[in-house]
């Protein structure tokens, strides 16, 4: 299951290195106190967002055990799908505004982790170990925001539609690991 874990959180991740690298770009000579302010927003945002999502989660868990495997694979396969849509559009909006500025930075981070909030949603009907999860996720997050910055500093748009579908395609992958393990395990 750590595995597993690792894997959506570097496709939670992608998106927002994305995202990183785009900021690099605009932020030029970045130093490490910027980059951080980047990375540890990015990160606790997701964590936020994701223990909110198994918040609420675990409210209605029992009322649809039953169909838990093809909620988490169908959430999972539209996240995923939706990265790589977005990835793979031709024109993306130019407007650059300072993403080292507090409130853009902020609009950013949630728009980056509502993934994580439907994540977090799929989670409360795995059996697993939230916080644990949410600091792996969390830590993901903050390392590869940390690296796009810099990645995007010094190399530029190269990366930035193409790393939004790797992570898309690692979602949906996950998702039909989660169906296809409840059949091989419930047959």
């Amino acid at each position: 299951m750590i595995l597993s874990i690792f894997f959506i959180a570097v496709g939670l991740s992608m998106d927002v290195f994305a995202v990183s690298i785009s900021s690099g770009i605009v932020i030029k000579n970045i130093k490490l106190g910027g980059a951080l302010k980047i990375a540890l927003m990015f990160g606790l945002f997701h964590v936020i967002m994701l223990m909110v999502g198994w918040l609420s989660g675990i409210g209605f868990k029992d009322y649809i055990q039953e169909l838990d495997h093809l909620i988490g694979f169908g959430l999972l396969f539209i996240i995923g799908c939706k990265m790589v849509y977005e990835g793979l559009k031709t024109e993306k909006k130019k407007k650059q505004s300072n993403p080292a500025n507090t409130w853009v930075l902020i609009i950013l981070s949630i728009a980056t982790s509502i993934d994580a909030l439907v994540v977090g949603l799929s989670f409360a009907l795995l059996d697993l170990l939230i916080v644990t999860t949410a600091i792996i996720i969390g830590g993901m997050v903050v390392v590869l925001s940390l690296a796009g910055v810099y990645i995007g500093n010094k190399i530029g748009h190269f990366f930035e539609s193409k790393i939004e579908v790797a992570g898309g395609i690692i979602l949906i992958g996950i998702g039909l690991k989660f169906l296809i393990e409840h059949f091989i395990y419930h047959i």
